[in-house]
């Protein structure tokens, strides 16, 4: 029997589970959220209740030390020692990594010179890794990448329109994001139909502050709509998304900034809080369309218009789509945003939604369209940890 801690770093929070393995038995489970916002949110479940603290919470690092005190305060673990091993996910393993590796000093200096392709994650990564070796110093730690489930791409859906010498010489390609995600609930969502995944084609909605969409045909991803990093693709918290490139260029010489200024612009500035000028935060924004602001109605509506755009090209790609998930801290918890969207897609993808019951669902796992539906609609909350637990016990062969 061993304890491993499965530690899951997005760009403003850090979801963590405390396996027993191989039984998979979760001995905790909890979130750091809203990193590096005014007031951040501290929870932990302790014997099936959830312990909630509201307190600022600066950056990874801090969260890090909020967790680990939490473990040995509520006695889930006497001593931080009871430890075994910790996996923990990596957005952005560029052509590094096709696969979860243990780490050690060569593979820590990849992930961080990989940090210019994904500057939300891999620094957050490597703080919550450093500040986790400082406590657990005796135990192996394993990498799980978030970029491996999409290397079954065709160069159809990687490459960009761009020299093909960039491919070649410098690996400019699409690598996608949330990839743990995506595999996990595209398998969970075929064993709720009850059906073979490699008889489904899916699509996957992880929709948190960073976001991604992704075309599953027989288990295998075909397209995802993150690209070179997270910041390509649909709307996000702070990410702008796909946008004309002449944007940059223009108005790097209408603000006279620099290129690193120029990407705090577009990684940390825009998105629903460059819009709607409130917070990066969906349940901001639906507080504030709910009092009737323009701007965060304007946020809400572009953001829709951005997913469904892409939800349109993949069931083209497809040719048919079985199954829709939801997943994520929006995809799981905003049952307005979800409603707007399928509402949106409705026709194109011949649904018919159980819309009261879609209002009462907040991060559990339902169906939420009617049995006359043409396409399956589900809610499914991803369990990335479990998939980094299960690779961590495998590489370090615990």
């Amino acid at each position: 029997m061993s304890k491993i801690i499965s530690v899951n770093a997005g760009s403003s929070s850090l979801k963590f589970q405390l396996f027993k393995m191989p039984e998979e038995e979760v001995l905790t489970s909890g979130v750091a959220e809203r990193i590096g916002l005014e007031e951040g949110i501290f929870t932990i479940k302790v014997n099936g209740e959830k312990i909630t603290t509201h307190t600022p919470i600066k950056d990874h690092s801090v969260a890090v030390n909020l967790l680990l005190e939490a473990l040995v305060k509520h006695g889930i673990v006497k001593d931080l020692k009871e430890i075994n091993g910790a996996g923990h996910r990596i957005v952005q393993g560029g052509a590094y990594f096709d696969q979860s590796v243990k780490v050690d000093d060569e593979v820590v200096a990849k992930v961080d010179e990989l940090c210019e392709l994904a500057p939300l994650h891999n620094p957050a990564h490597l703080i919550c890794y450093r500040a986790f070796k400082e406590a657990l110093p005796e135990i192996g730690h394993v990498f799980v990448f978030d970029t491996a489930f999409h290397q079954t791409m065709t160069a159809e859906s990687f490459l960009f329109p761009v020299p093909y010498e960039w491919y070649t010489d410098y690996k400019i390609r699409r690598y996608g994001a949330h990839g743990t995600s995506h595999k996990y609930v595209a398998e969970r969502t075929a064993a709720l139909m009850g059906k073979d995944i490699r008889d489904l084609n899916i699509i996957t909605c992880h929709l948190g502050n960073g976001a991604s969409i992704t075309a599953i045909r027989g288990g295998k991803c075909i397209n995802t709509s993150m690209g070179l990093t997270p910041l390509g693709g649909i709307m996000m918290g702070t990410r702008s998304g796909d946008i004309d490139p002449t944007v940059v260029f223009y108005m790097m010489k209408k603000l006279n900034c620099t290129p690193d200024e120029m990407d705090t612009y577009l990684n940390k500035k825009s998105g629903m809080l460059g819009i709607s000028g409130i917070s990066s935060d969906a349940r901001d924004v639906q507080a504030a369309a709910e009092r009737g602001d323009e701007r965060a109605i304007l946020t809400q509506k572009l953001y829709v218009n951005r997913v469904i755009n892409v939800l349109g090209g993949y069931a083209m790609q497809l040719g048919h789509v079985d199954a829709i998930a939801f997943t994520a801290g929006l995809g799981e918890n905003d049952a307005a945003m979800r409603e707007y969207i399928l509402k949106a897609a409705s026709e194109l993808l011949g649904l018919s939604i159980d819309y009261e019951l879609n209002a009462k669902i907040h991060g559990v796992e339902t169906k939420i369209s009617n049995d006359d539906s043409k396409t399956a609609v589900y809610v499914v909350p991803t369990n990335e940890e479990v998939v980094i637990a299960r690779d961590t016990v495998r590489i370090l062969g615990l």
